[in-house]
């Protein structure tokens, strides 16, 4: 018995199918910035450029110039982040919504002593720099050393109880050790790293970090100055509100309303520019403080006796910066929240005050309508008159025009015709006013 035969089916092939357009640049998003494997001694110089969305094209062609005075090898690149080699140094740029950040590394020898004033991007032409758009909001170095070169046990014994407060900490797993004051020093903040066993994966995360740390940190600070100008304003926007319901409450009449709603009415629109004018920096400054804190936990701290954490660090100096921020924006949706509330209320009691002198023109109108209907009705009764003796006129007329046939009296005839006239004429205009009135009824329905 032979077994059945199976059915062969045609192979899908993906390529048969429609590929959403974002699909390829998703991924490569989410695998875009690796850190770079670093080994040995490596001096990492970091620059941080703030700048508007509209400077990202030149900051694009900015760095096609770089290549024409190096032989540059592109290691990845995309239209966001580059990686490039010239042999005498790395360079890794990236773009970031309102700025652009310029990594560079440089090997250095073993024992090799640093001058202040050497950096990694020493190759690279100062035009080249200076042609870089945006404003320099960061600039800082990371100096990778082996704990073979530099003993953990020298920088300690280095500080002084009435120096300057060192930040320090042992960090991936008790593998490395950082020392940092924060402080910027020939133009460049700086931190130490003596590197115990990491791998050079690790080592790459951990500079990577730090310079994220340091460009967060400083991104982060960027609210405080509006938060502390918006702070001034914010007082006298709410004595201005305290004072405005104190005249509310005074108010006597309709004028003193109006004049106050007025008043409010420039407030809230002052308000409401303020919100709008720092609503995105107090959000980057949160979005940024967080950032820096989720860094600080990836480095896995531990503490060295005697000194403070970047953890800690971070609580007591940039913490309280966060809070002035968070105060301030909270502030001024409180701020805007009661002048609505105020407003809505004045509003309120301008429209009650409306609505009462409406009435008292309604009622006017109406005694107005009353008084026509009056005049009209004696009107009226005029032109029954009018029309009556007018009526007898002319029956008056043909009487007599008559009276040698008939031999009738023209005097009679007209007495006797004057009240069928007058009632004639008075039902006749009765009928026409319930018409008109009917007429009305249905057009007022």
């Amino acid at each position: 018995m032979t077994p059945p035969t199976s059915i062969m089916h045609p192979r899908l092939m993906l390529s048969e199918l429609e590929e959403h357009p974002l699909r390829q640049r998703l991924n490569n998003e989410f695998h875009a910035r690796p850190p770079v494997p670093l080994v040995g001694a490596v001096l990492v110089s970091h620059l941080v450029f703030k700048h508007s969305t509209d400077k990202a094209p030149a900051a694009r062609d900015n760095l096609s110039k770089l290549c024409q005075g190096h032989v540059c090898n592109s290691i990845e690149s995309s239209d966001s982040h580059m990686m490039i080699d010239t042999g005498a140094f790395r360079m890794r740029w990236e773009l970031h919504t309102e700025f652009s950040c310029y990594t560079f590394f440089r090997p250095l020898t073993s024992g090799e002593e640093l001058h202040p004033d050497v950096t990694a991007f020493d190759a690279v032409l100062p035009e080249w720099i200076s042609g870089i758009p945006g404003k320099l909001i960061v600039a800082t170095h990371v100096e990778l050393r082996s704990t073979d070169e530099i003993s953990p046990d020298s920088i300690l014994a280095s500080l002084t109880p009435n120096g300057r407060t060192m930040v320090a900490a042992k960090v991936a797993d008790e593998t490395a050790w950082i020392f940092t004051d924060f402080k910027i020093d020939n133009g460049f903040s700086r931190f130490l790293v003596l590197n115990e066993g990491m791998t050079q994966r690790q080592t790459g995360r951990t500079v990577q970090r730090l310079c994220e740390i340091e460009t967060y940190r400083m991104m982060s600070l960027l609210g405080l100055p509006v938060a502390k100008e918006v702070g001034k304003w914010l007082f006298i926007g709410e004595k201005q509100l305290a004072d405005m319901m104190d005249r509310i409450g005074q108010a006597k009449s309709p004028t003193d309303e109006r004049e106050v709603l007025g008043t409010l009415s420039t407030l809230a629109a002052d308000v409401e520019h303020s919100v709008a004018r720092t609503t995105f920096r107090f959000g980057a400054s949160r979005a940024y403080h967080g950032l820096v804190m989720q860094r600080i936990e990836e480095l896995r701290e531990t503490r060295i006796s005697g000194l403070p954490t970047f953890f800690e660090f971070m609580q007591r100096r940039l913490l309280p910066a966060m809070n002035t921020c968070e105060a301030i924006s909270r502030r001024q949706e409180e701020l805007s929240a009661r002048v609505a509330r105020n407003s809505q209320l004045l509003r309120t009691r301008v429209d009650i005050e409306l609505e009462r002198q409406n009435q008292e023109l309604l009622g006017q109108m109406n005694s107005r309508a009353k008084l026509q209907l009056r005049l009209q009705e004696t009107v009226e009764g005029l032109s029954v008159v009018v029309l009556t003796y007018y009526g007898s006129q002319l029956v008056q007329y043909l009487a007599k025009g008559t009276k040698e046939l008939h031999h009738l009296n023209t005097d009679v005839i007209t007495a006797v015709s004057i009240p069928v006239i007058a009632g004639l004429v008075a039902w006749g205009t009765r009928r026409m006013r319930k018409k008109l009135a009917a007429e009305a009824g249905e057009t007022a329905h």
